[in-house]
């Protein structure tokens, strides 16, 4: 629920055009809503758009407006367009990020410019798919593109995305997330926006749009299909200022570091602690004005005003008080940080080496020949649920108390701190270690040990060990020899007290979020010697920055009349077997809406079970259902998906199914079935 104040007095007048349709090359038409200046054919305003498939007529409607509003209000043309096959746009959606979704971008982009209340300046913001895009489009470089923000998004859709995390399928939201889509795609669009077309269109919809987990899983390596619309591929394609935005209890926040270090253009960089939100209604809080920033950014790159925001810090970062484990935090205390540039000369490395007996940081010489051999075969079943990768904020998102997973992990602790800590980028973990079997993995987290015990996740990683040397030439591991490896953890800034004791977790298990290796893995792990933890270490000392007025005020425009119930990802539930050693981890969410402006009600339903049993890692078993139904008065709608992925030693097995309803009558139903051969994972 949003915390920001809802402004209604702008300086502009503004109108809503409910239905605008673009026409694209190929004769395609794109469905848009547009919050227009009213006197914008008198005075042309810049056009600011967000390019996304979630459909503005009914899921987006209530976040859309508050935000497309707002621009509006501050001398904006703010369009929300759903992408080709989604919502009321016409054609099919095959799978994210497609060339072809991004050449409709240039050609809206240019249709926007064009326009008589238009001054032929454009902008683009975006939260995640949103902000994907939006970097893929400015990459196209497009003239009349003047600048993007792109909130919680990646630059690289392999190594940091939903699909993949250092070369380990990521069971926890791979198939989730296909799954969603699959149903997303399959709704219905509007009969009062399409007319009587509406029925063939969604058939067509459903007959034609691949489950796209797929082709997900049949490109286990990082190839052409990732490499496209990942623009680290070539940061210098894009021409444009862009503002990188996100939050540390967020998926998506490793690629603003890395573009504001491999942009060669005038670019920021914020990050809050925030989940997957937009910052002015962001959780954990603080929220900040976030919109109003976003119109400085406008007002200096798309209406050519000395605001003086490129003047000050190039990033913004809220380095995190250390806090207990809390699955549902919603405030999280800290402070704001800034830099002029990234790599920051304020940020140091401390090099902490791996010692006998546990320790982190012990002092031993590697050539004194006492080298200890530590194994561990991990456990199947985790003691813990490790929580929601990418989550919102929900009572549930959060991972609980690390020490039962710390229990089942070969752990490292320094003694306890004499003074703070604190962690700000990338901690890398160095570790020599060697497998029984040819495929194996390796997780790393990092822990804040508090002095009564009490474990809280800081951050973690992911490495596929045979990905060692490459994502895109994987090689299987030779058993019993010895490999160097780097995994790198997720950036984080974490403020740990004095008192406080850093412990690094090790395993070769993390289910549900790593696909387990086929086999049953014995690790081992050489120390003292060349394992080693690298922690970035912010150097500039306990100062606070001051960041502007507004970050403390966070506004919003009003939204539409509405009535809302249900929260996502409401519930997260583990069913432990002691007899079978069976563990289930289930989600279930539910959500309500009804729209009063459009006299439309929208419900959703899921949910996801993550199933393994201790000691066999091919019970491995996901499984994803969703409902979603769409209605008014005289018009009824309702899809019906479900989703499994298992696995064989040498196979990923995948179902999906889709079945359509008009009232109570099933009007389409189709199931695919597909293994795909294990490629090294």
């Amino acid at each position: 629920m949003s915390t920001a104040r809802v402004r209604t007095a702008f300086e502009r007048r503004v109108r809503v055009i409910p239905h605008v349709s673009i026409p694209m090359s190929d004769g395609c038409r794109l469905s848009a809503r547009i919050w227009l200046p009213d006197d914008a054919e008198e005075r042309p305003v810049p056009a600011v758009m967000e390019y996304v498939p979630y459909r503005k007529d009914d899921n987006l409607a209530l976040r859309d407006a508050p935000i497309h509003g707002y621009f509006a209000g501050h001398g904006y043309a703010s369009v929300r367009v759903d992408t080709r096959g989604s919502g009321d746009s016409e054609g099919i959606l095959y799978d994210e990020y497609l060339p072809l979704e991004q050449a409709d971008g240039v050609e809206v982009i240019r249709w926007l410019a064009s326009q008589p209340w238009c001054t032929g300046r454009v902008g683009i913001i975006g939260k995640s798919w949103g902000g994907f895009n939006g970097l893929q489009i400015a990459a196209l470089a497009p003239p009349e593109l003047g600048a993007v923000i792109s909130v919680c998004s990646t630059d690289d859709r392999y190594a940091d995305d939903v699909h993949y995390m250092g070369g380990c399928l990521l069971a926890s939201n791979q198939l989730q997330w296909a799954s969603v889509m699959l149903g997303y795609n399959a709704r219905p669009p509007d009969p009062s926006v399409v007319g009587d077309a509406w029925r063939q269109m969604w058939l067509d919809r459903m007959e034609r749009t691949p489950p796209w987990v797929e082709a997900w899983v049949s490109h286990q390596r990082r190839d052409e299909f990732w490499k496209q619309g990942s623009v680290c591929e070539d940061f210098g394609a894009i021409r444009c200022p862009v503002y990188m935005v996100g939050g540390w209890t967020d998926a998506y926040r490793n690629a603003i570091f890395r573009f504001l270090e491999g942009y060669p253009g005038p670019s920021k960089g914020l990050i809050g602690p925030w989940a997957h939100n937009y910052p002015e209604s962001g959780v954990p809080g603080p929220a900040i004005g976030f919109l109003q920033e976003a119109v400085r950014w406008w007002d200096c790159h798309l209406k050519g005003l000395d605001n003086g925001i490129m003047d000050e810090p190039k990033l913004r970062l809220y380095m995190a008080d250390a806090v207990r484990p809390d699955p549902g935090r919603q405030f999280w205390p800290g402070r704001w940080l800034a830099m002029d540039q990234w790599p920051a000369s304020s940020v140091e490395t401390l090099v902490l080496p791996l010692g006998r007996s546990g320790l982190l940081g012990e002092g031993d010489d590697p050539r004194s020949g006492s080298e200890e051999e530590l194994r561990i075969r991990g456990a199947d079943a985790p003691a813990v649920d490790a929580g929601t990768w990418g989550g919102h904020g929900g009572p549930v998102d959060n991972p609980a108390d690390q020490r039962p997973e710390d229990g089942q992990s070969l752990c490292f602790e320094t003694e306890a701190l004499p003074e703070p800590l604190e962690i700000c980028g990338f901690p890398v973990a160095h570790l020599e270690v060697a497998s029984d079997r040819p495929l194996a993995l390796v997780v790393a987290r990092l822990c804040d040990v508090w002095p009564d015990g009490t474990s809280h996740l800081i951050t973690r990683g992911l490495l596929n060990l045979t990905h060692a040397g490459s994502d895109e030439s994987p090689e299987p591991l030779t058993p019993g020899e010895r490999y160097l490896v780097e995994v790198k953890l997720n950036s984080i800034a974490y403020s740990m007290p004095a008192g406080h004791r850093l412990r690094l977790a090790i395993s070769p298990t993390y289910w549900p979020w790593a696909w387990p290796s086929p086999e049953r893995v014995t690790l081992s792990l050489f120390v003292p010697g060349r394992s080693r933890l690298d922690v970035p270490v912010w150097a500039g000392g306990p100062g606070a920055h001051e960041p502007p007025a507004h970050f403390s005020e966070p506004e919003e425009g009003p939204a539409p009349a509405h009535e809302v119930s249900g929260d996502e990802d409401a519930s997260r539930t583990l069913r432990r077997d002691s007899a079978t050693g069976r563990l289930d981890i289930e989600l279930r969410g539910e959500h309500h809406m009804k729209l009063f402006d459009a006299g439309l009600e929208y419900n959703s339903s899921s949910c996801n079970i993550h199933s393994i049993v201790e000691g066999d890692p091919l019970s491995a078993f996901n499984s994803a259902e969703h409902e979603i139904s769409i209605s008014r008065a005289d018009w009824s709608t309702r899809v019906h998906t479900y989703s499994t992925m298992s696995a064989t030693a040498d196979e990923f097995l995948l179902t999906n199914l889709v079945e359509g309803y008009e009232g109570d009558r099933r009007v389409f139903a189709k199931t695919w079935r597909r293994s795909i051969p294990r490629d090294l994972v």
